[in-house]
């Protein structure tokens, strides 16, 4: 330790070793951040920096050794050979150029390290071939060998822990980076100087080499090069900031939005123009180092915020405590009935970046868009209302045709008169069923059609879905087959309702545009393309057919394959597209293949669900020696007296005694005056409603303990809802008008009877 005390307080000048250290450290530290930018620049750009890092580290530890070779004073004159000086610099610039490319990318710590000894290695040999290079006048070196080992050793050790730091953004990369390598370049120097003993050699004379006056040229020249560099480095980072800057500022005063940067102290740092636009009547007093709050305080009382009138300071308060979040987004009403949205985002040091956007089109939209909403939901509205008015009010004189119409039937007439009657029940039944389609097309519309999931008997369903067609189709001398495969006669889980509606309407058409020939109803199991279980059926005819553009839109609603005027076959249009929408809605689909002439076939697929059949519902039946005949009590309200005497005329050869009332209020007050084992209710009355009347009807049998009397509401609306209201004011069941003569008295029976039965 002694000799290397010796060798720095009384060998070297320390002005000479105080410019080396602080060459080599600048030089360092340019080379650093010169790959540095490398890593960021272009390709070119990159290998261009990395040659400059390169051979400005170079540069700066030769020159650092040679410099600190001119303060040192062996007490003998010194020559420098020129040829192994500069070979000394060829091998510093080829060891670092290796340590800088090792270490030029995103490389892993081992790899840093690894760089670091090779530059530190070739340090040491540029040192030593230096040292080779200097000459001294009747003297010559001899090194002690272990203290240049542990220079080494400490050099590499110093050089190893310049590849420890994370190449990151850290503020402390550089300074310990630099610090190592210099004190690695330093250990080795001084190191081996202290090494060095200079003995006595008469024989070695000095006849050349360049003394320390061209040395020091060369050094100059060196370290030139070395503030040239780092000048440069210093005026490419300023110009790649300055112009960085610009960029964001140019690209912040493009910005469609306001935009505006506080410092943690809530003071202005940085705004564009768009940001002094949306506020402008603080646009004149925006200023650097202006508070928030003050900016706030002259929008309130400027009238700016309408939402702070008459309670400026609570609104102030309430603005200035939401802000204080680490983000915030709210929305302004201001003057001229413009909107603001405006973002408040905290930055990592505490700053706050604010964005405004006028919002005024977006908010006049939305009203707009809402008010049209509003406007098609009323709309929606009235269409069902008037759809339920109409279906009330063209059911219930239908009602009195169709079942006029069966009441007469049973009386004795001319062959005339039963012609003419038959011809009245078909209109009446066209009627219903276009009326029927028209309100099953406005719940479809109206997403208040439900699909229904309950067992149900497929065989069955499909049978009694074909043999409603069966005896029309032999009346014009067709056949008529039904083919149920084995693997789908079993119960599944669907809507029956739903299915028989589209099966009856297909087999229903197949019968009407068929003249000769057959019609056939298949069902059978399938697969779908992704492997699921379907059901599968297919309606077959003999009829006219129809051709590819007929079949693109024959599931439009209120679309037929032939529209002329002089078409032979009547219809709404609308049967194939509720069907297709129904099908939809059971998960299903509903396609048709034909051909003009050829017939047709229509293909309805349904998932398959299968499910079990329920078990048998044994209900106990009477003796019937432990009843007498007896006749049927039955109470009717109606206001329309023309449906009261069709219900009469229906019901006239049954055993039953009937009590007609008009309203509601008459039908509970009946109901109170004496016992009845039936109520035919109708829903839609003056003075007393029926879901009203149903309601007190169960009421009073509540207080009174009676027992529970069926109510049937017997009405034209024949809606959804319309049954769903029923349900829920306490009717037993719904028979919508118009109705089936037959349907009627079996309901009427079934249900006279059940109550008999109950209170025996």
């Amino acid at each position: 330790m002694h000799r290397i005390i010796n060798c720095l307080t009384t060998q070297h000048d320390w002005r000479f070793m105080l410019l080396a250290a602080v060459v080599c450290a600048g030089g360092i530290a340019t080379a650093i951040t010169l790959v540095g930018l490398g890593r960021s620049a272009a390709p070119k750009a990159r290998r261009l920096y990395s040659t400059a890092g390169a051979l400005v580290l170079a540069l700066s530890i030769w020159a650092t050794h040679f410099i600190a070779m001119v303060g040192y004073d062996p007490g003998f004159a010194v020559r420098y050979t020129p040829a192994a000086t500069l070979f000394s610099l060829v091998i510093a610039v080829i060891g670092l150029s290796a340590c800088v490319a090792l270490n030029r990318g995103g490389v892993d710590r081992s790899r840093r390290i690894i760089g670091a000894v090779t530059g530190a290695s070739s340090v040491a040999a540029m040192h030593f071939v230096g040292l080779a290079a200097v000459t001294f006048e009747g003297a010559r070196f001899v090194y002690h060998p272990v203290i240049v080992a542990l220079s080494v050793v400490v050099s590499l050790g110093f050089a190893v822990l310049t590849g420890l730091p994370a190449q990151s953004a850290s503020r402390w990369r550089l300074p310990l980076v630099t610090g190592f390598a210099l004190m690695s370049v330093c250990s080795l120097h001084f190191g081996s100087m202290a090494a060095l003993d200079i003995v006595p050699d008469p024989s070695v004379v000095l006849t050349g080499g360049m003394g320390e006056t061209g040395l020091l040229f060369w050094l100059a020249t060196g370290v030139a090069v070395i503030i040239a560099m780092a000048a440069f480095v210093v005026g490419v980072a300023s110009w790649s900031r300055n112009n960085a800057l610009a960029q964001i500022r140019e690209a912040v005063d493009a910005m469609p939005d306001g935009l505006a940067f506080f410092d943690a102290d809530e003071r202005l740092m940085v705004w564009n123009a768009r940001y002094a636009e949306v506020n402008p009547e603080i646009a004149a007093a925006l200023t650097v180092g202006m508070s928030f709050e003050k900016i706030i305080r002259i929008g309130v009382a400027a009238g700016r915020y309408t939402e702070a009138f008459g309670n400026e300071e609570a609104w102030i308060a309430e603005r200035l405590a939401a802000r204080k979040a680490l983000s915030c987004t709210l929305e302004q009403h201001v003057e001229d009935d413009r909107w603001l949205r405006v973002q408040d985002r905290r930055t990592a040091a505490g700053g706050m970046v604010t964005v405004c956007n006028d919002i005024t089109d977006l908010k006049r939209d939305s009203r707009a868009l809402a008010e049209a909403r509003d406007a098609a939901e009323a709309a929606n509205r009235a269409k069902s209302e008037f759809l339920a008015n109409m279906s009330h009010e063209i059911r219930t004189p239908l009602n009195g045709v169709i079942g006029l119409t069966q009441a007469l039937a049973r009386t004795e007439m001319t062959p005339d008169q039963t012609e003419m009657l038959e011809l009245i029940q078909s209109s009446g039944h066209t009627l219903q069923t276009l009326l029927s389609d028209i309100l099953d097309l406005a719940r479809v519309e109206s997403g208040r059609m439900e699909i229904a999931s309950e067992p149900f008997d497929l065989a069955r369903a499909v049978r009694e879905a074909a043999q409603l067609y069966a005896a029309g189709a032999a009346e014009k001398g067709l056949s008529f087959f039904v083919d149920i495969e084995p693997e789908a006669a079993a119960w599944v889980r669907g809507d029956v309702v739903r299915v028989k509606q589209v099966l009856t309407n297909l087999v229903s058409n197949a019968v009407k545009f068929t003249d000769q020939g057959f019609v056939s109803l298949t069902a059978c199991r399938g697969r779908r393309p992704d492997g699921s279980a379907m059901l599968r059926f297919t309606v077959e005819d003999t009829g006219v057919g129809f051709d590819a553009e007929a079949r693109d839109r024959l599931f439009t609603r209120f679309e037929q394959a032939d529209g002329t005027i002089t078409r032979r076959f009547g219809g709404t249009g609308l049967g194939l597209a509720i069907c297709r929408q129904l099908a939809e809605m059971m998960g299903g689909d509903l396609d048709c293949e034909s051909e003009p002439g050829g017939g047709s076939a229509f293909i309805l697929t349904l998932p398959l669900i299968e499910a079990q059949e329920p078990a048998a519902l044994v209900e106990a039946q009477p003796d019937a020696e432990d009843f007498e005949p007896h006749r049927i009590r039955v109470l009717l309200a109606d206001d329309h007296p023309t449906n009261r005497r069709v219900v009469e005329l229906i019901l006239a050869p049954a055993a039953v005694d009937m009590t007609s009332v008009e309203d509601g209020a008459q039908a509970v007050a009946a109901y109170r005056d004496g016992g009845y084992d039936l109520v035919l209710m109708d829903m839609q009355m003056p003075v007393m409603d029926g879901l009203t009347a149903t309601r007190e009807i169960r009421l009073h049998e509540t207080v009174m303990g009676l027992n529970r009397t069926p109510i049937v509401m017997l009405t034209a609306n024949a809606l959804a809802e319309h049954v769903a209201a029923g349900q829920a004011a306490g009717a037993d069941r719904h028979l919508a008008k118009p109705f089936n003569a037959a349907e009627l008295l079996e309901l009427v029976c079934d249900l006279g009877e059940q109550q008999r039965a109950l209170a025996a």
